[in-house]
C-alpha cells in the first residue's frame, strides 16, 4: 500500500513464485468438529486448534466438511483486519498475523486490511465507552507505521521460519478507505442498508453491552458492523476471499459480514476466531488495556519486547510457546521437559523470547536484544561496547543522553557535573567519594581520576554513567 490513503491503496508482495488470486449465528468449539471429520486436508486447521490459533468456525458445518474441503480444492484467500487508531499494532495483534503467516505458509493467499475508514468510526467491541475520534491525517501516519511493520513481520517469517517445503502464498496489504471514498452516505445506505435487519444488529453482545451502559451508543458506533460486513463482501467480490479471521470480541461483525454476502451474493463464506491474548490476571493485552507491548520498535525496543515474553509466569509459557512460535508441537513439548528438568536455566523462556523478537525485529533485533540483556542484567562490558547510540538509548529510555567534548585531563567529577548527575558542591564530590557513582558498570570513589579510554570511555565512545540504583546518564564524547 502506498503512503497516500486516496492514491494507490494496495502492497502485494511477491517473492518468489507467489501471486495473487484474483442466518448461521450458531458458533462451535473446533476441536470436536475436526476430529470427527474424515476429510484429509483438514490439517492446517486441525494443527492450528491444536496450537490455540483458532478457537470457533462459523456457519455450524463448516468446521467438519466444507472449509477443509474449500481449502484442499486450491489455493484460497484469507483476510483480517485492523484499525489504525494507534501508530502500532500490539502483542494482542500479533496472533492475528500469526494466523495469516500460518494460512500463508500452507500456500493460501492472505490480506490484511487497515481501517483508513473504519478507524474514523470506531469499533465498540469490548468497550465501555466510545473511542476518541481521530482526524484523517491522524489514519494516514498511523497506516504508513503500522504497514511497515506488518511487512517487515511478514519478511521476517519468510526469512527465518519457512522451510521451503511449499510455495507461499501472496500477502496484500489494502485500506478500506480505497472503496468507501466515493461512496455518498445516500448511496451507500441504499446499496448495502437495505440488507441488514435492526432486530439482528440490536442483538449482537458489543451492541447490548454498550446500549445497557450509562454512557449508550451513538449512531456512528452502531453502523460499524455494517462497515466491517461490507468489508468482507467488497473482497470476497473483488479477491476470491472466502475466510475472515477476528478476535472473538469481533464475533459479532464476522457474523455480520457471513449474512450480508449470504443474501447479496449466496456466496458461501466462513469465519475463523482467534483467542484474546490475556495477562495472567485475565486483563486484555490491547492498548486501551494500559499494558500494551507494542509491535514497533520506536514504542517497545527489541530488548523490551525480549524482556517481555522471558518473564512471563511459568504456566504461560507452554501456550505462548504454541500460540506465539512456529515451532512444531514436539519440539515445545521436548522444550517443556528440559524446562521441568532443570528450571533454573529456563530454557523453555528463552527460546520464547527469542523466536517472538526475531519474527517481529529479525535476526538483528534479537541481537539487539540479546547485547541489551547481556549489558543490563550481567554487567557485561564487551556487550555495552558492541551497542550502539540508538541500542542504549532503547536500553535506558529515560536515561539523557548528552554529547560531551572530551578535553584533556576530563575527570570523574566533571563527567559528573556536566550532564547534571549529582549535585554542584560539596554533597556532589562527597557522594562520589562515597561510591554512589558506577561508570560502565564499575563503581568509582575518586572524584579526581582522569577518564581512562578503554576504562570509563568505551571502544564506542560511549560511557554509561549511573548514580544510585536507577539514575542512568549515558555520554558520547566527541573528540576534540
Amino acid at each position: 500500500m502506498a503512503a497516500s490513503m486516496v492514491g494507490i491503496c494496495c502492497y502485494v508482495w511477491r517473492r518468489g513464485s507467489c501471486n495473487l488470486l484474483g442466518p448461521a449465528t450458531l458458533c462451535l468449539t473446533l476441536r470436536s468438529k475436526f476430529h470427527s471429520s474424515s476429510s484429509a486436508h483438514h490439517g492446517l486447521l486441525l494443527s492450528l486448534h491444536k496450537r490455540g490459533v483458532l478457537k470457533d468456525s462459523f456457519p455450524e458445518n463448516a468446521a467438519q466438511e466444507q472449509l477443509p474441503r474449500l481449502l484442499q480444492s486450491g489455493a484460497q484467500t484469507v483476510y483480517c483486519g485492523f484499525d489504525p487508531t494507534a501508530d502500532s499494532l500490539h502483542v494482542g495483534n500479533l496472533l492475528a498475523l500469526i494466523g495469516l503467516l500460518h494460512f500463508r505458509g500452507a500456500g493460501h493467499h492472505v490480506i490484511a486490511v487497515l481501517g483508513g475508514a473504519t478507524a474514523q468510526i470506531g469499533d465498540p467491541s469490548g468497550k465501555t465507552s466510545e473511542r476518541e475520534q481521530l482526524s484523517a491525517d491522524v489514519v494516514e501516519a498511523n497506516i504508513h507505521s503500522i504497514r511497515e511493520s506488518i511487512q517487515m513481520i511478514f519478511t521476517n517469517h519468510e526469512l527465518h521460519f519457512h522451510d521451503g517445503s511449499r510455495p507461499l502464498g501472496a500477502v496484500t496489504v489494502l485500506n478500506n478507505l480505497s472503496w468507501y471514498k466515493n461512496w455518498g452516505v445516500v448511496g451507500f445506505l441504499s446499496e448495502a442498508g437495505r440488507h441488514f435487519r435492526m432486530g439482528t444488529m440490536l442483538s449482537r453482545h458489543s451492541v447490548q453491552s454498550r446500549l445497557k451502559s450509562a454512557e449508550g451508543m451513538s449512531l456512528t458506533e452502531f453502523t460499524y458492523q455494517v462497515f466491517q460486513a461490507y468489508d468482507f463482501h467488497h473482497l470476497n467480490q473483488i479477491y476470491g476471499c472466502k475466510i475472515q479471521l477476528g478476535g472473538t470480541d469481533q464475533l459479532g461483525n464476522l457474523m455480520s459480514g457471513h449474512e450480508y454476502i449470504h443474501k447479496v451474493s449466496g456466496e458461501e463464506v466462513y469465519g475463523l476466531t482467534i483467542p484474546l491474548v490475556t495477562s495472567t490476571v485475565g486483563d486484555k493485552l490491547g492498548k486501551t488495556a494500559g499494558n500494551a507491548v507494542w509491535l514497533n520498535r520506536d514504542k517497545t525496543s527489541p530488548f523490551e519486547l525480549y524482556q517481555f515474553f522471558l518473564r512471563q509466569p511459568d504456566a504461560s509459557v507452554e501456550g505462548y510457546l504454541k500460540l506465539f512460535t512456529f515451532l512444531p508441537l514436539a519440539e515445545v513439548e521436548k522444550l517443556m521437559e528440559q524446562q521441568r528438568e532443570d528450571p533454573s536455566k529456563r530454557l523453555a523462556h528463552k527460546r520464547l523470547a527469542a523466536e517472538v523478537t526475531k519474527l517481529v525485529h529479525g535476526k538483528e533485533g534479537l541481537e539487539t536484544a540479546k547485547r541489551c540483556t547481556n549489558a543490563l542484567y550481567h554487567s557485561s562490558v564487551q556487550a555495552l561496547e558492541e551497542m550502539s547510540d540508538e541500542e542504549l538509548q532503547e536500553l535506558f529510555r529515560e536515561a539523557p543522553f548528552h554529547e560531551l567534548l572530551l578535553e584533556p585531563g576530563t575527570t570523574v567529577i566533571d563527567a559528573c557535573r556536566k550532564v547534571g548527575a549529582i549535585p554542584e558542591g560539596p554533597r556532589g564530590y562527597q557522594m562520589v567519594s562515597d561510591g554512589a557513582v558506577w561508570i560502565n558498570h564499575t563503581r568509582t570513589d575518586n572524584p579526581e581520576q582522569v577518564l581512562i579510554p578503554k576504562l570509563h570511555i568505551l571502544a564506542n565512545g560511549l560511557t554509561l554513567l549511573r548514580v544510585g540504583k536507577k539514575n542512568f546518564y549515558i555520554i558520547k564524547w566527541l573528540s576534540l
